[in-house]
C-alpha cells in the first residue's frame, strides 16, 4: 500500500510538470504539493493506531502515539520521540 501511495503520488507530481510544463505555481500550491508526503504518512499512521482490519481499536499503540506527539511537539529529537513512544507502548501493554 505505501508503494501503491508514493507511486501515484510521484505520477501526480510528473503530470502536474507535463501539464504545466515551464509555467510557475502561485505560491500557495507550491506549499500545498511539499505538504503532501507527510500528509500521507501522517494518515497511513493514523489508521495504523487507530485500527485492526475494519474495527475500531483503543489499545496500548493510542498510549505510545500520544507519548509521541508530546515529545514532537516539545522538539524532542526523532530517535527520542521513537524511543519514548516504544516505551509508553511497552509499558502499557505490560500493565
Amino acid at each position: 500500500m505505501i508503494i501503491a501511495l508514493a507511486a501515484t503520488a510521484y505520477l501526480f507530481k510528473v503530470f502536474g510538470l507535463v501539464v504545466l510544463g515551464s509555467r510557475q505555481l502561485p505560491k500557495v500550491f507550491d506549499r500545498c504539493l511539499g505538504l503532501i508526503p507527510a500528509a500521507l504518512l501522517a494518515a497511513l499512521v493514523a489508521k495504523d493506531t487507530f485500527s485492526i482490519g475494519q474495527s475500531l481499536v483503543i489499545d496500548a499503540r493510542v498510549a505510545g502515539f500520544v507519548v509521541a506527539i508530546i515529545a514532537a511537539w516539545r522538539r524532542a529529537p526523532l530517535i527520542v520521540v521513537v524511543v519514548l513512544a516504544a516505551g509508553a507502548t511497552a509499558l502499557v501493554r505490560a500493565i
